[in-house]
């Protein structure tokens, strides 16, 4: 099951915005995949989601992509069980991970998708039903001619401004200060969208509802910035 979901979507043709890693399983997240699959687990081969359907009822819906191990995203959706939370993720140990704390803790409110985030946003979700989307430290592809496979680029945000409902955030942190200032260049060619920014050089505090990750407060303590953007779609 593990090798087939995590080849869904997946094309040797299309640049990717990540390299599939070497995957280690413990058993509690083999286990995660045998027990919770089947409760937390979103196949895209399925196409448009329901979210009312799936949820059992309206609410808003948060959607963050790479959510790497997944304790920040387990926390927000504990702590905010009046919204839906979908995550999207390649890395099958994390993704374990997360289904296995989501299946202890009971959650109702997180769903997975085990695939390319630009295949889920395109066949997954419909135009219009995001209330925010999450981007919390994506790959910044350090180097020049790697520059491209950076997932944010005037092409994806124009997917993503569709997916999102009007007001709805796209909420962007990085801990790179070059690709923060490419964030701000593409989405300052991106049509539609209003910068939240506060005056701090088109960069916003951190919200409340974004947990500081362990990889975060790491970085803090070598000194290393954090910077936060947020967009909200206009039309």
């Amino acid at each position: 099951m593990i090798a087939l979901i995590s080849n869904q979507g997946c094309s040797s043709r299309v640049i990717r915005s990540y390299v599939i890693r070497r995957a280690r399983f413990t058993k509690g997240q083999r286990r995660a995949f045998a027990q919770g699959w089947e409760k937390y687990g979103l196949d895209m081969r399925s196409g448009l989601l329901n979210t009312e359907l799936e949820f059992g009822r309206l609410a808003p819906l948060i959607v963050e992509i790479g959510f790497g191990m997944g304790d920040s995203l387990f926390e927000m959706a504990q702590k905010n069980p009046e919204s839906h939370f979908i995550g999207i993720e390649v890395y099958a140990p994390g993704v374990g991970r997360l289904i296995n704390r989501a299946y202890c803790a009971g959650l109702t409110n997180l769903r997975i998708y085990f695939s390319d985030a630009k295949d889920v946003l395109k066949n997954c979700i419909g135009p219009g039903s995001i209330d925010r989307l999450q981007l919390y430290f994506p790959d910044p592809w350090h180097k020049k001619k790697h520059h491209k496979r950076r997932l944010v680029q005037v092409e994806f945000v124009e997917l993503v401004r569709s997916r999102l409902r009007l007001g709805g955030i796209f909420h962007m942190a990085t801990d790179w200060k070059p690709y923060a200032e490419h964030i701000l260049d593409v989405m300052n060619l991106s049509e539609g969208f209003e910068n939240c920014g506060n005056g701090m050089g088109g960069y916003s505090s951190k919200p409340k509802y974004r947990p500081s990750t362990k990889f975060e407060e790491r970085g803090r303590e070598l000194g290393h910035g954090t910077w936060d953007l947020l967009f909200s779609r206009q039309i």
